[in-house]
């Protein structure tokens, strides 16, 4: 689930009244040109001597383009040329949010429920011992489980609570606890962010419509750690434009998980993700990040997505999530009066991708999986 916080300098941090990171940062994507290879001529009338014997030197000689090259070339500019011409789906309205399920007596709940006020963003990177990595792995795997059942469910006509209804019901049959549920006042046990929704959507009675795209964000608080993953699913027919930006997003994840190892940089990933994100011509959402994560639900590191000079570096036994939000249009967002739907202002889609990672000695552990 994206933490948010706001940044008032690069080197600050501060909390603002949901998960969010705002920090402004500028990019860059360029072209290489090739030149066809053309001699310089002169007219003979204005050569004399040495001029006329340097006449067959004067030649400018370019880098021969490849086939292979120059396929990709054409491939690049056709996938731009139609995601440029995406057509936006009927504006997201909120449709009724039923009351919050409840959770039997005997499931353990985190220390965040006593209080309807969002949590400080603890400053302790969550470093786990052998017992701990257990338990990490345990909670981790049992909410990829849940996520990927949720993903069944996708189709049209299932209304977002009708999921949030079935992802409650498996966690507290795992004996888990719904980590959203009461998470700051959050009302619901799962985020479902639909369309142009960039997170924190809460399910509601809206019917997923064909064409659709919905992002599920599950987290489970298991034997005292969190788990926390999300993915965004196709409902029905959906065009390929969007098609294509889910399947970039899922790879700019993948392509920030490879950099990590103990003593590799955070900036490591953002400039990761940004690369091949703009490859596509898609922008890289700036306002949320990732975080550490285990017995606390959000703290350092907060994990960037976008090109930045962060300092810090990764350690062994370290765990935290990345979890990018790409658009094909704006990253600016608005957020609805409830204080958590959070919407790209031009309408377009948005899709995320997210798993918990610990830092091994060579690499990084994906725990998310099942």
């Amino acid at each position: 689930m994206v933490f948010a916080a706001s940044l008032s300098h690069a080197s600050s941090l501060q909390l603002s009244s949901s998960f969010l990171h705002e920090q402004s940062s500028s990019s860059s994507s360029s072209r290489s040109n090739h030149l066809t290879a053309l001699p310089l001529v002169f007219s003979p009338s204005t050569l004399s001597g040495k001029q006329s014997c340097l006449q067959k030197k004067l030649i400018v000689h370019a880098k021969r383009v490849s086939g292979l090259e120059e396929a990709m070339r054409i491939r690049r500019e056709r996938e731009l040329q139609s995601t440029s011409k995406f057509k936006k789906r009927p504006p997201l309205r909120r449709g009724k949010v039923s009351p919050r399920l409840p959770v039997p007596d005997h499931i353990p709940k985190p220390p965040y429920l006593s209080s309807k006020m969002l949590p400080e963003l603890s400053p302790e990177h969550q470093m786990h011992d052998a017992e701990g990595i257990n338990k990490m792995r345990a909670a981790c795997e049992l909410a990829a489980r849940v996520l990927n059942y949720a993903g069944t469910l996708v189709r049209p006509s299932v209304t977002t609570n009708e999921i949030d209804k079935a992802v409650h019901q498996m966690i507290i049959e795992a004996g888990a606890y719904p980590s959203p549920l009461g998470y700051g006042g959050f009302p619901k046990s799962v985020c479902t962010s639909v369309n142009e929704c960039m997170c924190h959507g809460i399910p509601d009675s809206r019917q997923l419509q064909d064409g659709d795209i919905i992002n599920i964000d599950v987290t489970v608080y298991l034997n005292g750690y969190h788990g926390d993953t999300s993915k965004t699913f196709l409902c029905g027919n959906v065009s390929d434009p969007v098609q294509r930006l889910i399947k970039v997003t899922e790879e700019c994840l993948e392509r920030g998980i490879s950099v990590c190892k103990d003593g590799a940089s955070f900036k490591k990933i953002g400039k990761k993700i940004s690369e091949h994100a703009e490859t596509y011509g898609y922008n890289v959402v700036e306002r949320f990040v990732g975080h550490g994560v285990g017995t606390v639900f959000h703290s350092e590191p907060i994990i960037l997505h976008h090109r930045n000079e962060k300092p810090g570096c990764m350690v062994e036994g370290q765990t935290f999530t990345i979890e990018p939000i790409l658009t094909m249009g704006s990253i600016e967002c608005v957020t609805w009066p409830d204080n958590w739907t959070t919407l790209t202002t031009d309408g377009g889609p948005a899709a995320q991708f997210e798993h918990t990672i610990l830092i091994t000695r060579t690499g990084a552990e994906i725990l998310t999986e099942c």
